[in-house]
């Protein structure tokens, strides 16, 4: 009897429209890679960038109150 593998991954479902699912199919298959990997990789690469978004934004209104103070002074 095989072992039993547990995974440290949760499966989630979309849908894509077919040209597009056709797309990640084949770059899958041209990189020798899986499509789970290349969402995988493309979601962090997303997420990366989002919280690289947020912290500007962050900075930039910090920039804003810095400069609202000094010339309210």
């Amino acid at each position: 009897m095989a072992p039993i593998i547990s995974r440290n991954t949760e499966t989630v479902t979309f849908s894509l429209p077919p040209p597009q699912a056709q797309q990640l199919r084949q770059a899958a298959g041209e990189e020798e890679r899986t499509v789970s990997e290349l969402l995988r990789e493309a979601i962090r690469l997303y997420m990366e960038e989002r919280e690289w978004r947020v912290k500007e934004r962050m900075q930039r209104r910090s920039r804003q109150v810095d400069t609202d103070e000094t010339e309210a002074e």
